[in-house]
């Protein structure tokens, strides 16, 4: 049940038809990942623990530095030199005490993906760590966790949901392949701290569309943001039946 106070605060989402009462519970009973606390996950925390997602966890294993605070909106200068997770843990408890916020700070690998993922209802791809990023689609896939993916570099982002629970869906692997987007990063070849501002809310708006059950999630579309031209672009995505990660899975 939501509490007076909980009521209050979500009012102006559960005045909306697609939320409602029963949307806000389904937020709070919700439990998700955040993989990647810089650019892109900044606005996803927020969002998210403002909205009532009732247990997040956030993992990183990265240390905050200066550079980061261009786009990193969830730190400040006070946390320079803490963990990001720490950092941001602090913020989102400050920003909604009636949820949980738990931290991961260890490197995630293959071998502790699947344990994590067996706590969570949905992960967010939010890391330009393209090893971690192929590492936590494959145990989505195997865990039938949905994905919600963003990336953004320079003046150019994309977003989209991976649903093994749907047979339609295909997942990272099947759009990008082995070693997509391999070489340079945002430390390498910069990044508009607007650009992942706005990759990230359309993330976060992607949960709370699946998580309360209303819209047309980025399922099967690749959604392309081009900040220059102000222009969106949408793609059709297909599942590669003989995608080495998700082939075998039950059609």
């Amino acid at each position: 049940m939501l509490n007076d106070e909980e009521l209050l605060r979500y009012s102006r989402q559960i005045l909306l038809k697609q939320v409602d009462i029963a949307g806000q519970l389904r937020l709070k009973n919700s439990k998700i990942l955040i993989v990647g606390l810089g650019g892109l996950g900044s606005p996803v925390a927020l969002y998210l623990a403002a909205a009532g997602v009732g247990e997040i966890y956030l993992a990183d294993f990265d240390v905050l530095d200066l550079s980061n605070l261009q786009r990193q909106v969830v730190h400040d200068s006070a946390a320079l030199g803490a963990l990001k997770v720490e950092s941001a843990q602090a913020r989102l408890r400050g920003l909604n005490p009636h949820i949980k916020v738990r931290t991961v700070s260890e490197k995630l690998t293959a071998d502790n993906l699947p344990a994590l993922l067996q706590k969570i209802d949905l992960a967010l791809d939010c890391t330009d760590n393209f090893t971690i990023r192929a590492q936590l689609n494959a145990a989505c896939v195997a865990a039938k966790v949905t994905l919600v993916s963003g990336a953004a570099i320079r003046t150019e982002g994309q977003v989209s949901v991976y649903q093994p629970s749907n047979a339609l869906s295909p997942c990272y692997h099947c759009v990008f392949g082995d070693g997509a987007e391999e070489g340079l990063t945002c430390s390498e070849a910069g990044v508009l701290g607007p650009l992942v501002g706005l990759i990230g809310s359309l993330q976060a708006l992607e949960v709370m569309k699946i998580i309360a059950g209303f819209g047309e999630p980025l399922v099967g579309r690749l959604l392309l943001v081009d900040a220059l031209s102000s222009r969106f672009r949408e793609l059709k995505l297909r599942r590669d039946p003989q995608c080495s990660v998700c082939g075998g899975r039950d059609a």
